[in-house]
């Protein structure tokens, strides 16, 4: 059941939200003052993607 939650997370949420952090990511490494703040939302955006 759990492993079928985790499928079900991935597909219908998690790979949205990942791709809207790492859109927003690569907008804020535009900046030089962003950067950091780049690479942070592309560790969350990876952390989204792992249930």
């Amino acid at each position: 059941m759990r492993v079928l939650g985790n499928i079900i997370w991935l597909i219908l949420s998690g790979i949205v939200i990942a791709m809207i952090y790492y859109i927003l990511g690569l907008l804020m490494c535009i900046t030089f003052i962003g950067i950091a703040f780049g690479v942070q939302l592309f560790k969350l955006g990876t952390y989204v993607l792992w249930p």
